[in-house]
């Protein structure tokens, strides 16, 4: 059997260093980019090189560091010439670090970036550290490699944010973070814990199709429009808490069990995959946190974003298997069985809404006209409208359970009425 040879490395789409490049092994060489004015990238440059160019560096400039390959003394000297003495803080302009590789920690803490970022496939060895960063414009970290632990805690992303297929092999730490537009998680794998808890989102918060391998808590976030997590793979027991005003769950995969605590949100629940007990709750009040300084007291999370009724619409549970779910407290007045299997098995916990039971009507025979209500008092009864029908609430577990039964079989014909009965009155024969 023959083994295959390595891949020729293909060039980098920019003027690069070529630094040790071999013609036998290595035609590429450093994909480093070259510094303006010369054709070695920053770490090939010469000391007075070097030195000379970071020199030339003002707070906020723009720079553009593609493929190079930064060692943390050389990153601590790149961030000190762009040291702002006003906020006490790097400065960057609009930054390029596309594919750069960083052997060490990128200590970008508390950096502000002022125009867009981008850190597409970047490979970290170390730690990454953007707590408290500030960007201005889009931040791109697409295929992303954190080999450390990567802390995004109470960074403001004013502009769209994408982690599309990033992986974080250690912890990954967005606690407090606010996205000011939409952030992009799709395909994301999260090999380590991943801390999301008190993040905001004033836009579409998108998870669809990303991995969670040891996560145990998801949560508590905020977010303003749609949390996306189509697809997702949670592996271990997770416990979800979500305040957003829709939750997409289409076809997401829980391997273990699940405790999903909703408010404000419609959820999607179509053909989820449920290998264990999951429960989709209402939750009654707003979720809270322990404060670090205030351990023993908990302190209620911003849900500002948001408004109007807390109580979670259950959109569907088409396709799944309701054997392995329990609903508490949810409004499923205009939920979709349809396709749902074991619905008999389906727990029902707390006070869940139903719509009510359809009225049906013959219409009538040999009559013009409309019926008066009042000339037909068995019909005279109107449906129940949108408030009326959120007020009738069930009784209790056992009555929903013969209630959700009742609407999933074929119904029967009613009894003719008995004699004495309201019949309806027929026009005279002229």
């Amino acid at each position: 059997m023959n083994t295959p040879s390595n891949p020729i490395p293909t060039p980098p789409p920019w003027p690069h260093c070529a630094h040790g490049a071999d013609p036998a092994g290595d035609p590429v060489g450093c994909p480093g980019i070259h510094v303006p004015g010369h054709t070695a990238c920053l770490a090939h440059l010469t000391d007075a090189d070097r030195n000379t160019h970071l020199a030339s560096l003002m707070p906020g400039a723009d720079i553009d560091h593609r493929g190079t390959h930064f060692t943390e003394p050389l990153l601590t000297s790149l961030l000190h010439a762009l040291h702002d003495p006003t906020t006490q803080r790097p400065h960057l302009g609009a930054a390029q670090f596309d594919r750069a590789q960083f052997s060490g920690d990128a200590l970008f803490g508390g950096a502000q970036f002022s125009g867009e970022a981008w850190f597409n496939e970047v490979q970290v060895s170390g730690a990454a550290e953007f707590g408290g960063a500030q960007f201005s414009g889009s931040a791109e970290f697409r295929e992303a490699q954190f080999a450390g632990h990567a802390r995004f805690s109470e960074a403001q992303f004013s502009d769209t944010a994408g982690f599309w297929m990033t992986q974080f092999s250690s912890g990954a730490w967005f606690g407090k973070a606010q996205f000011s537009r939409y952030a992009w998680f799709g395909r994301a794998r999260f090999s380590g814990d991943a801390d999301f808890g008190e993040a905001r989102f004033s836009g579409d918060a998108q998870f669809k199709g990303a991995r969670f391998a040891v996560l145990s808590r998801f949560g508590p976030l905020a977010c303003a429009q749609r949390v996306d997590l189509s697809g997702a793979v949670f592996e271990a027991p997770v416990t979800l808490e979500i305040a957003a005003h829709e939750v997409l769950c289409v076809r997401t995969r829980w391997e273990s069990t699940a405790t999903v605590r909703l408010r404000y949100a419609r959820v999607d629940l179509s053909h989820a995959v449920l290998s264990f007990p999951v429960a989709v709750i209402t939750h009654p009040t707003a979720f809270a946190v322990y404060p670090e300084a205030r351990l023993s007291e908990r302190v209620p999370v911003n849900e500002s974003l948001l408004d109007g009724s807390a109580e979670v619409r259950v959109a569907s549970v088409q396709g799944v298997d309701a054997a392995h779910l329990v609903l508490t407290d949810t409004d499923l007045s205009d939920c979709l069985f349809t396709g749902a299997f074991h619905l008999d098995q389906l727990r029902l916990e707390g006070r869940c809404t139903f719509a009510p039971t359809p009225r049906t009507l013959a219409p009538p025979r040999h009559t013009s006209g409309a019926l008066d209500p009042a000339a037909h008092p068995c019909r005279g009864t109107p449906l129940a409208g949108p408030v009326e029908r959120a007020a009738r609430r069930s009784p209790g577990p056992a009555a929903l359970a013969q209630r959700l039964a009742h609407r999933t079989t074929p119904s029967t014909p009613r009894p003719h009425p008995r004699p004495g009965g309201c019949r309806r009155q027929l026009p005279a024969t002229p």
